[in-house]
């Protein structure tokens, strides 16, 4: 039986939008929001427009194993204006335990059908770490490495949300006493996409369900197969607290002076240095706020094996290049005086250096700072360097 009372798996989304009262003028301002979250360009919107009124209903199948329920409740919960939730509803969701009127054996069933009936056309999405050691998360008599194996390696492709099923998440975390593992190491060769955090965004996972109605594919991905459009930028460089990184002003303990005027949390330890996601862009509950917008640092949630190689989380990560390590706003106005200020990145980062070399007597002088590549060359988006690789941390006392 389906989770929602829609006659048939190929309706399309103009129908079901009829049926809710929703107007192609509502549709279109829509599709012009997810284009933003997917950072393509506005010359996509009549195509978007086109191929999401179009569409036909995918079936989806929603796996959950070791997991808390923390990305389903993600997903249900938000705060969705109603286009987004008829997107939703356009796919013929089939199979999600938390939601489904079936048990037992009814719902065992419909996995069946569909993996025979649909193979090679639905998608999978998975929530939780799979278990590789004996007598874990058994489901109606199957392990979860069996059910992952069938269901995953018939789908057409496999979304991967929250940071469980991205590389096992707190459950791989040492001692790791079940062997969790993440859904592309234990379901190795097959088409899957990463919506990693604790929990996913779901304005992401609306994106890029979007992107794959309209392209019928997946968008660009990293080399941890998460979608650049959402996991492409370093968080420091997106946070509305960097002015006060720049600047040398920081909260050194929660509740004094800085904390209440919003200063940077990078000594409270804050990961947003060495972690990759659009928090602070896309934030949570319809823009509403994150983490570090409400007082508490970033804890790297979506990179990988955060648990183990981001904690203890509140230690100060190694040294980060430029102003505001470790001293304040008035030592670096100080600091500037005789000093030889080569020149500003492309990110606004003062850097203190070397004089630059005299240029050559003839021909005029090389610039400083190459043009950046245009979008399209650039390369894709490396994952920094994890926390705990040893290095030592020079620290100064506090004036």
């Amino acid at each position: 039986m389906s989770l929602h009372n829609i006659s048939s798996p190929d309706t399309d989304v103009t129908a079901a939008l009829a049926r809710r009262g929703i107007t192609r003028r509502q549709l279109v301002q829509f599709c012009s929001a997810m284009l933003g979250t997917l950072a393509l360009p506005e010359r996509y919107l009549a195509q978007v427009v086109q191929a999401v009124g179009k569409a036909k209903k995918p079936v989806l199948l929603w796996l959950q194993f070791q997991d808390c329920t923390g990305c389903s409740e993600s997903m249900l919960r938000s705060s969705h204006p109603d286009v987004a939730e008829a997107v939703l509803d356009l796919l013929s969701w089939e199979y999600h335990e938390v939601i489904m009127p079936g048990a037992g054996k009814a719902a065992n069933d419909v996995l069946e059908r569909v993996v025979k009936e649909d193979k090679g056309k639905f998608l999978a999405v998975v929530e939780g770490a799979i278990p590789t050691g004996e007598g874990f998360c058994n489901i109606g008599g199957r392990s979860a490495m069996e059910i992952a194996n069938q269901v995953c390696r018939a789908a057409a492709a496999t979304i991967a949300v929250g940071a469980c099923a991205f590389d096992g998440g707190l459950v791989r975390a040492a001692p790791n006493p079940t062997g969790g593992l993440g859904v592309h190491e234990a379901v190795p060769g097959i088409k899957v996409m990463n919506m990693a955090g604790c929990p996913h965004n779901p304005a992401n996972t609306a994106a890029a369900l979007v992107h794959f109605l309209t392209f019928n594919d997946l968008p660009a991905l990293d080399q941890y197969n998460r979608p650049l459009f959402a996991y492409g930028r370093i968080i420091h460089d997106q946070c509305e607290r960097r002015a006060h990184y720049d600047a040398g002003r920081f909260v050194v303990d929660w509740g004094d002076e800085g904390h209440r005027k919003g200063w940077c949390l990078y000594k409270m330890g804050c990961k947003g240095p060495a972690a990759t996601f659009n928090c602070p862009v896309e934030g949570w509950n319809d823009h509403t706020s994150w983490p570090v917008r409400a007082g508490h640092g970033c804890i790297a949630c979506a990179s990988p094996r955060f648990w183990d190689h981001m904690s203890p989380f509140y230690d100060r990560l190694p040294s980060v290049p430029g102003f505001g390590v470790e001293v304040t706003a008035g030592e670096i106005g100080l600091g500037l005086v005789g000093a030889t200020v080569a020149g500003v990145t492309a990110h606004g980062l003062i850097q203190l250096i070397k004089p630059a070399p005299k240029p050559p007597a003839s021909g005029p002088p090389a610039p400083e700072y190459p043009a950046p590549p245009p979008p399209q060359q650039q390369p894709r988006a490396q994952q920094p360097a994890a926390h705990g690789n040893g290095e030592t941390v020079t620290t100064r006392k506090e004036k």
